[in-house]
């Protein structure tokens, strides 16, 4: 997969393409199904990050990093910023999570709120965050599991950059 280029997502069956603060303001067209979601930036110009972002402080716990430490984890050549999932096909672990829910989430944090989606979160220091592109693709039931899904984009990712995408912080 070629992390590169957008029409390379679009390519692949991802759908959406809506930038933050169109979600910010609607997010009803995001499928109530299980499925990965990406966090991507289609700008070549150096980053900007701020100090203290927009991202929520849940139990009190500050989500901001220092500048030198968003500068170290910065991935360059490549459009995407963050991979996530929503939902699972365990069947022992089951999720009730959907694509829709856990960007709820995703954006109420991004809004400042103290809400339960701390991955990520070094989105919210980047100062062009509105302009982020967010992207999904579904699985339904009969096909694969969300975490292996992700699971495998964020192995071709990391065999393409030698680390993960700059907001996943775990793999």
């Amino acid at each position: 997969m070629d992390f590169k280029r957008v029409d390379c997502l679009k390519e692949k069956g991802f759908e959406g393409f809506k930038t933050i603060e169109e979600l910010f303001s609607d997010y009803s067209g995001i499928p109530k199904v299980k499925g990965v979601y990406v966090v991507l930036r289609d700008d070549s110009k150096e980053p900007e990050f701020v100090q203290k972002g927009v991202g929520g402080f849940l139990k009190g716990k500050d989500p901001n990093v220092p500048i030198e430490r968003l500068k170290a984890k910065w991935v360059n050549k490549t459009v995407v910023l963050y991979i996530g999932k929503a939902g699972s096909a365990s069947s022992i672990r089951p999720s009730s999570q959907n694509l829709q829910r856990r960007l709820r989430l995703y954006l109420k944090f991004g809004q400042g709120l103290p809400v339960a989606h701390y991955g990520g979160r070094y989105i919210w220091q980047l100062k062009d965050y509105k302009n982020l592109i967010v992207c999904w693709k579904t699985l339904f039931k009969s096909q694969s599991d969300p975490r292996g899904y992700e699971k495998e984009l964020l192995d071709k990712f990391f065999s393409s950059y030698g680390k993960l995408p700059f907001a996943n912080l775990m793999h």
